[in-house]
């Protein structure tokens, strides 16, 4: 395993560029207010336009609790069809943020890998509560690899990508397709996952009241995912890092931040990951926070943690 200091034994300041952007555009997740005023907060944030070259067309793949939203992306064409193809996987605590919100991310994510990215628009707590997301998000893998000709894209160049809570899902999503026999996913990426659904980690603790997302926010989507469910025995399709088997799994990268609540949730689960003989490189933006591919191109430490991430799943769908 490639690994970058996670640890605060000499923690570095939020980046100074970082900290003007959020003094400027205050921003914090949280339930306060109930679902609706969460997601009206979240879909209210200014974004930056990007890659406006990569095409998109939107579809619906039928799932098990009715249609689910699909955007397909497509780089300009080029070189090579067909192209390899990343399932994308949003982030919001399981409960806000869609494909409309997650544009320009799913957009980055198409140029940077110089492959065709299909985001997910998953149901979403509190009204659908676990595992109604893994549901979806499976339909939907499943459903690219069996239309893989109609997609023109290379089903054995497939990848899953998510942050958040939907790093949460793409970590599920390669342990199901593990378990299913198929389909192959090429690569896994990470950004700042939540994976292990344990507070005791040090950074919950030190980065308890980090920007944008607290400890107690964390804790809070969590409830609203979980709903009313017995959390003695949880299952790996909860909290992937549980698993009692992580060995076959596709090589990962993941991304954490030094001034997150979930840094140490994407650590142990690189580690995991690596003692079951999983390629991993996990790398730690030591000045940045939760969250930050929102601010790729805005801030230049994230735009350059963005586009490292974004160079390994490029390289690992373009390799022979």
């Amino acid at each position: 395993m490639s690994v970058a200091d996670v640890g605060p034994a000499s923690p570095e300041p939020i980046d100074a560029i970082l900290l003007k952007v959020l003094e400027k555009v205050p921003f914090q997740l949280t339930t306060d207010g109930g679902v609706q005023a969460a997601r009206q907060r979240f879909n209210a944030l200014p974004r930056v336009e990007v890659h406006p070259e990569v095409r998109t067309e939107d579809r619906t793949v039928e799932g098990p609790g009715g249609p689910i939203p699909v955007r397909v992306y497509r780089p300009p064409t080029a070189h090579e069809t067909p192209r390899p193809v990343v399932l994308f996987i949003h982030g919001g605590g399981w409960s806000v943020g869609d494909i409309e919100s997650y544009d320009g991310t799913a957009r980055l994510h198409a140029a940077g890998a110089d492959a065709v990215v299909i985001s997910i628009d998953y149901r979403l707590a509190p009204e659908h509560p676990y595992p109604a997301a893994v549901d979806d998000v499976w339909a939907v893998t499943q459903w690219v690899a069996a239309h893989t000709d109609e997609l023109q894209v290379d089903g054995s160049r497939l990848a899953v990508a998510g942050d958040s809570a939907g790093g949460n899902l793409a970590a599920v999503v390669a342990q199901l397709a593990r378990d299913a026999g198929g389909p192959a996913l090429r690569f896994q990426l990470l950004w700042y996952p939540s994976t292990t659904f344990d507070l005791s980690l040090p950074s919950f603790t030190e980065n308890a009241r980090a920007p944008v997302l607290t400890t107690e926010a964390a804790s809070s989507f969590s409830r609203w995912y979980v709903a009313d469910m017995d959390l003695s025995n949880m299952p790996a399709t909860l909290a992937p890092a549980r698993a009692t088997d992580l060995t076959g799994l596709p090589p990962a990268y993941i991304a954490v931040a030094g001034h997150d609540p979930l840094r140490d949730d994407g650590a142990r689960y690189a580690e995991l990951l690596s003692a079951a003989g999983v390629p991993v490189e996990l790398h730690n933006a030591r000045t940045l926070i939760h969250g930050y591919l929102g601010y790729a191109g805005v801030v230049p430490a994230a735009t350059e943690a963005t586009e490292r991430g974004l160079s390994a799943l490029r390289t690992a769908l373009h390799s022979a």
